[in-house]
């Protein structure tokens, strides 16, 4: 048995997830059916507490409890890229750099979220590598819940915009909240329901 946290993330299809263990950060594929615990439930980004029974070729969840529940949302061919993140990847291209950040704001000029840029030279995509675990969005996420106060769930969105010449993360500071419903809005991407939470 191992007993861990876990980060879940897409699988490579509608039968599995893949948890990455938030100490290795290595992945495994977990079958969505066939548990002890309610694992068809999660959603791509939740925060989990689960012990895994490692008594046959593929892991059997026993117990699963959530500890965040964070939602990532990934999109391939986004279009439109949104102007924050055109603009900070033109600074980016520029300037020469591989990635850069800077913070988004509301229209009262507060700060709502953060966004990422990383140049794509593909095979395989930065963005499948985000989706898959390859390369985790977990640092991401640390740095900006590194404060004093207990950190709220988040929504992520992980765009490949349509030009494929880089990949976009955001992670907005409220789950639910405008800046998070405005990019559901965006690339029509409905809020999951949520059974667990």
């Amino acid at each position: 048995m191992d007993e861990g946290t876990y980060r879940v993330l897409p699988g490579g299809g509608d039968e599995t997830w893949r948890f990455l263990a938030r100490d290795t950060m290595e992945t495994v594929a977990v079958a969505r059916e066939g548990h002890d615990a309610p694992v068809a439930d999660l959603r791509p980004g939740y925060l989990v507490d689960a012990t895994l029974d490692w008594g046959s070729e593929e892991p059997t969840v026993r117990t699963l409890s959530v500890q965040r529940p964070t939602l990532y949302t990934f999109v391939p061919g986004a279009d439109p890229v949104f102007e924050v993140a055109e603009s900070l990847w033109e600074e980016t291209r520029a300037a020469g750099d591989g990635m850069n950040a800077t913070q988004t704001y509301n229209t009262d000029n507060a700060v709502n979220g953060v966004c990422y840029v990383f140049a794509d030279p593909g095979q395989p995509s930065v963005f499948d590598e985000f989706r898959s675990g390859a390369r985790p969005v977990e640092p991401l996420v640390d740095r900006v819940n590194d404060g004093p106060d207990e950190p709220e769930p988040r929504e992520v969105f992980v765009l490949d915009p349509a030009d494929g010449e880089f990949t976009v993360v955001t992670i907005t500071l409220s789950k639910g909240g405008r800046f998070a419903e405005t990019m559901r809005e965006t690339y029509e991407r409905d809020h999951p329901d949520e059974p667990l939470v």
